[in-house]
């Protein structure tokens, strides 16, 4: 139980003369209490040969009548004949074009097609009654083929139908052209047979001779089989309806045979050999039937949450039991993949009822530097070496994939330095929104972080953004703006700068703590190594102080009243602030009680 990203089912392995033969493959399964009937009818009018008439109708009907209860869910329409195709023709009246077709040759002058169309509206519409092919015309190109017998025309549609009577049935249509002139084998797998009765098998054949039965046998498993007197053992290709037991299909087959004797309960696979000593024989179509209860396990990737800037993806999933005719059972391995490497795995949580499902979700952490844009694979039955451990009855539709695209955040932009004035201690008081004034944006759309972790992951925003004080100097700033489909990030500094202190004119060293000393605003603890002098009007100087020594009117120098109040009067002030970008600052202060 293999599996592969991209898998091809092939059931068949065998030899056909050229090279456009199609292999018969699996086409559509059906899991579930179904079974099968065909109809159809040849275009010729007398079993082709040498001698016969190189005539070929346009038209023909059969008759289809299913029991009430059998209701049905799919019809296929095949038909076939000499020559490139004719692949417009109508059912019923109603226009029919070829939705696949197929081809093959005897050689390069005798070449066969075939053809597919999906017809379940039409039967489903019209139900029990008489069909007609008709505008399927062939008489202008059989002329080079009535000399050597293989003039034909005919067709066939496989009608799927559903029965609650009927046991639960695992129905496999395989189709494609591959033509039987010695030995064409066939191996059916993915079987769990479970109970052999009432198993069948059955196709559709062209160019079919019943005058030719030599060494013409189809064998199951090495037995051959037979539905005698209608498909004796020695000649299968002759021109039957099993279902019908008409014997007028000329150069057509439409047949059925029981194979309960020849399969056995537990057989995973079948092999059936076909084979003709002298006539030419196509296989179209082959539909078997077996009690096989098995699950099928699929899986949806449904959806995915992708966060901005991180490679931690989590993706949501359904594993589904649909079609199946058993049971999934709990634990069921699955694996995801990006770019061929294995990312991760889970498992089914519960057991998985026929046609029921489980949803869940998982994280996925995905390498730092992968592409942007990923293609995650997940695959159910998969314990993340592409191997199963659960035999289902479809082991090749486990998997489903999802285009992610990753949110890249740009590359950091910086702004200028946001500068604040320095309100003691290196301390300032900004308005972190002043940064942003030459960017477009919406107030509701920033945020502002003091790590750029916080910010990946929206975590303790500055609250008051237009009212913060740094805690360092110089601080970096770090802003997100939305910018769809994620943000932009953006980066600043605070720094601070020392800016002009200001003197006032007067003060009243009265102690009635309004005004009581000289409060030189924006000078403490700011230029903290300044130097203040205070000079009476005949130049004496009085008062020395510095960042520890404001003055509060006191004189601190000369010979006299040293320790006491400054008389009423003015001033003169020399400030230095011992700061290179700027000068001493002096003027007139007046003191008053």
């Amino acid at each position: 139980m293999k599996k592969y990203f991209y898998i091809h089912y092939f059931l068949l392995v065998g030899l056909t003369l050229p090279a456009l033969a199609q292999d018969v493959s699996l086409f559509q399964q059906f899991n579930g209490r179904y079974d099968y009937t065909a109809i159809g009818n040849t275009m010729n009018t007398v079993e082709n040969g040498t001698l016969g008439p190189c005539t070929i109708l346009t038209s023909s009907s059969a008759n289809l009548s299913l029991n009430s209860g059998q209701n049905i869910v799919a019809a296929y329409l095949y038909w076939a004949g000499t020559h490139t195709g004719d692949f417009n023709i109508s059912l019923n009246n109603i226009d029919i074009t070829a939705e696949r077709t197929f081809s093959d040759a005897i050689d390069s002058d005798r070449v066969f097609f075939a053809a597919f169309a999906d017809v379940t509206s039409i039967i489903l519409n019209q139900g029990n009654t008489d069909y007609t092919i008709s505008n399927f015309d062939l008489n202008a190109v059989i002329a080079p083929y009535c000399p050597s017998g293989t003039n034909f025309g005919g067709w066939a549609i496989t009608v799927i139908y559903e029965d609650s009577n009927l046991p639960l049935n695992q129905l496999n249509v395989y189709d494609g052209l591959q033509s039987v002139p010695d030995n064409l084998s066939i191996s059916l797998d993915n079987l769990n047979v479970l109970d052999n009765e009432n198993a069948k098998i059955g196709f559709v054949a062209w160019e079919g001779d019943r005058s030719i039965a030599v060494n013409e046998q189809l064998t199951i498993n090495g037995n051959v089989i037979s539905n005698y007197p209608l498909n004796p053992a020695n000649n299968a290709f002759n021109g039957t309806n099993s279902f019908t037991g008409a014997t007028n299909l000329y150069n057509m087959d439409i047949d059925v045979y029981n194979i309960q004797d020849n399969i056995n309960i537990g057989d995973t696979s079948a092999t059936i050999a076909l084979t003709s000593g002298q006539d030419f024989v196509m296989i179209n179509n082959i539909i078997t039937v077996l009690n096989s209860q098995l699950p099928d396990a699929t899986i949806t990737i449904d959806n995915d949450t992708v966060s901005c800037g991180d490679t931690t993806i989590e993706v949501f999933y359904t594993v589904h039991n649909t079609n199946s005719t058993d049971v999934l059972p709990a634990n069921t391995p699955i694996a995801f993949y990006s770019n061929g490497d294995f990312i991760g795995a889970s498992v089914t949580l519960n057991a998985i009822a026929i046609n029921a499902s489980e949803s869940n979700s998982i994280y996925l952490n995905l390498p730092e530097d992968i592409d942007p844009n990923v293609t995650i694979i997940a695959i159910v039955d998969d314990d993340g070496t592409m191997t199963g451990v659960v035999t289902e009855s479809n082991e090749n539709n486990n998997s489903d994939y999802s285009e992610i695209e990753l949110l890249i955040i740009p590359e950091i932009i910086v702004l200028p330095n946001l500068i604040g004035c320095n309100e003691g201690l290196e301390i300032s008081s900004y308005n972190l929104f002043e940064a942003l004034k030459t960017l477009d944006y919406e107030e509701d759309d920033v945020a502002f972080y003091l790590s750029l972790e916080d910010l990946e992951t929206a975590s303790n925003s500055i609250l008051i953004p237009s009212d913060y004080n740094n805690a360092s100097n110089p601080e970096t700033i770090y802003v997100s703006i939305v910018s769809d489909p994620c943000y932009e990030i953006f980066q600043f500094d605070l720094t601070i700068e020392n800016c002009p202190p200001y003197i006032p004119q007067g003060f009243s060293p009265n102690n009635d703590t309004k005004n009581d000393w000289f409060n030189i605003q924006d000078l403490y603890d700011i230029f903290t190594e300044h130097e203040l002098q205070i000079y009476n009007r005949y130049g004496d100087l009085i008062f020395v102080g510095n960042n520890e020594k404001p003055w509060y009117g006191k004189i601190n120098r000369g010979l006299n009243n040293i320790g006491g109040l400054a008389p009423v009067g003015t001033y003169y002030y020399i400030l230095n602030l011992n700061d290179p970008n700027y000068k001493p600052f002096v003027g007139w202060v007046y003191v008053n009680y």
